[in-house]
């Protein structure tokens, strides 16, 4: 079933872009294009949610309910659940996107990896998943893994004469750009909801760092996706004119302050 409804598309997919622009780096980051303008809906989706809720802070009823059932969790969590459904507000929109990316990431692996095929095995099971319409597909067999400077089979690492040990450029890169994206798109927290923001501010720190290990112990195929993902998610989110600028200010003024 992973095979068929995740694996063999993806691999199709890429090989097919391959064919067209006749470079595999190049394919996954077109690759990456084409599964961002897919799930662009669930983007928005995701925005309206995350908007809503942010309204819903500051609501009256939402504010009255806290304070009323605040030492009963489950006449809360039932309340809330109402003010939900009146408002029509989905509490899970704005974690749809996340979640399906999660799918998307371990199968795009698993295709870059049987993509990359080197063995006389591993590129007959490779053919075995090319579609029977995309025969010439075949032909491509075995792909270039060279993109730049990067064997996109293996973990990047740029070695500099001198230097004893490789400098893992990309996943210092997808750190940097995996730790902007999450800045830039957290919407401003709600005064009184430091519970929200504190998740919010960990998961800003903790997410890049995960990213950044995944870019330096996986393929770099695999970095190259993460580190174009969160390059284009940052532009889709500025073209929605969504981007919190403010996030990114080191000192920001005190508004409690006279």
């Amino acid at each position: 079933m992973w095979n068929t409804i995740i694996i063999a598309p993806f691999i199709n997919v890429v090989l097919l872009i391959t064919q067209l622009v006749g470079n595999f780096g190049i394919a996954i980051i077109l690759f990456t294009l084409l599964i961002r303008l897919v799930t662009h809906p669930l983007t928005v989706k995701q925005l309206k949610g995350t908007q809503a809720m942010q309204e819903l802070q500051t609501d009256p009823r939402y504010i009255k309910m806290q304070e009323k059932y605040k030492g009963d969790k489950e006449k809360l969590a039932q309340e809330q659940m109402k003010l939900y459904q009146e408002l029509g507000i989905s509490p899970f929109a704005s974690c749809l996107p996340t979640l399906i990316q999660f799918p998307i990431i371990i199968g795009l692996y698993q295709a870059v990896i049987r993509a990359l095929s080197s063995t006389p095995i591993e590129m007959l099971n490779l053919t075995r998943h090319i579609y029977p319409a995309l025969k010439n597909l075949a032909e491509l067999v075995p792909l270039n893994n060279q993109f730049l400077w990067m064997d996109l089979s293996q973990p990047e690492r740029v070695f500099i004469p001198g230097i004893d040990f490789g400098i893992p450029v990309l996943a210092v890169l997808v750190v940097i750009a995996s730790y902007l994206q999450s800045k830039l798109m957290t919407p401003p927290s709600s005064q009184g909801n430091e519970q929200a923001a504190m998740m919010s501010n960990m998961m800003t720190l903790y997410m890049p760092f995960l990213m950044g290990y995944l870019a330096y112990t996986l393929a770099s195929g695999l970095a190259l996706y993460f580190f174009t993902s969160s390059v284009v998610g940052i532009i889709q989110y500025a073209l929605l004119g969504r981007l919190n600028w403010e996030n990114l200010k080191i000192f920001k003024k005190n508004p409690d302050a006279k």
